[in-house]
């Protein structure tokens, strides 16, 4: 059953005489939360890789408790406030690789993915009114594997392009990027993975080349909106983005897309990039404006932007 399958339209038309919008908020996250149960099967225990289990859980329950009682007019406050959390997080690569792929839950340790991951699913979780780990946990493989279905280290959605193609697919955010005034667009192979093979231990096994050339066939000349770096610092683009856009960087590095993430959040009305910063080794807010930040780094060449549905 999909999203479309519920017929929102008549929902609302049900609860048009009911003025409790917390409650119609729940009931229909609870409607979602059905559907996308019916079209994925979560993983087991036994498949959940975590750092600090006790800890994890005890601390994702009460984060999302706490984020539930923030009121907040769009989800992008709301993410904002969650990523906030994790500021002083050290940073630590590869936190997802091992000898099998397993759903890595790591609260302690956050990468620029990890940490933008990490906040999209607690965000998405309490906006679907539910503040269980174990939601948390569901949420997570949703937005980290192909169909929201761990199977193996080529359904990790490795590529940028492909993750937001597959999330935005399946409705779990959109796309702003073409929204945002002065965008533009660009066209480029992504290959990066095969053809730095002997950088990545997993693609060893054959088996998991093939099905990762696969994935990259279907990203032959892919053609992508961005917002050029130079116009970062544009009224009228400042204008657009929003605290909480998830923010995508893109990079000159050939066969590559985007090269880092990281989340908006605005100082003094100035876009800020809140990321998991391997120069600091630590989630931060940089201290630089965004424009600055991205014009400092030549090799990058600009952003995507990633909205919550509904944001």
């Amino acid at each position: 059953m999909s999203r479309r399958g519920f017929g929102h339209n008549r929902i609302f038309y049900y609860f048009r005489g009911i003025n409790n919008r917390i409650y119609m908020k729940k009931f229909l996250g609870t409607l979602l939360f059905i559907g996308a149960t019916l079209n994925m099967s979560a993983v087991t225990h036994d498949e959940i890789r975590f750092h600090d289990e006790t800890n994890d859980t005890t601390r994702i329950t009460n984060m999302l408790i706490e984020a539930e009682k923030v009121e907040t007019n769009f989800p992008g406050e709301r993410l904002s406030f969650i990523a906030k959390k994790f500021l002083g997080i050290p940073y630590v690569a590869h936190t997802l690789e091992g000898e099998e792929e397993l759903l890595t839950v790591n609260l302690d340790e956050l990468d620029c993915t990890t940490f933008v991951e990490t906040v999209l699913a607690m965000t998405y979780t309490v906006e679907e009114g539910r503040t269980s780990w174990r939601d948390y946990v569901f949420n997570l493989e949703r937005m980290r594997y192909r169909k929201g279905n761990l199977n193996g280290y080529s359904s990790r959605l490795h590529y940028i392009s492909d993750w937001i193609i597959d999330n935005s697919h399946r409705g779990n955010f959109v796309e702003a990027t073409n929204r945002i005034t002065q965008h533009g667009y660009v066209v480029k192979s992504i290959d990066f993975m095969s053809e730095h093979r002997s950088s990545y231990t997993s693609l060893s096994d054959s088996a998991e080349y093939a099905r990762i050339k696969a994935i990259e066939s279907g990203y032959r000349n892919h053609r992508f909106p961005y917002i050029k770096k130079e116009n970062l610092r544009k009224k009228e683009v400042i204008a657009d983005l929003r605290e909480g856009d998830v923010v995508a960087l893109t990079t000159r590095i050939e066969g590559l897309d985007v090269s880092h993430l990281g989340i908006i959040t605005f100082v003094d009305n100035v876009p800020h990039l809140m990321h998991a910063s391997m120069k600091e080794m630590k989630v931060i807010i940089d201290p630089k404006p965004l424009y600055d930040y991205m014009m400092k780094n030549r090799g990058l060449t600009g952003i995507r932007v990633i909205r919550l549905n509904h944001n």
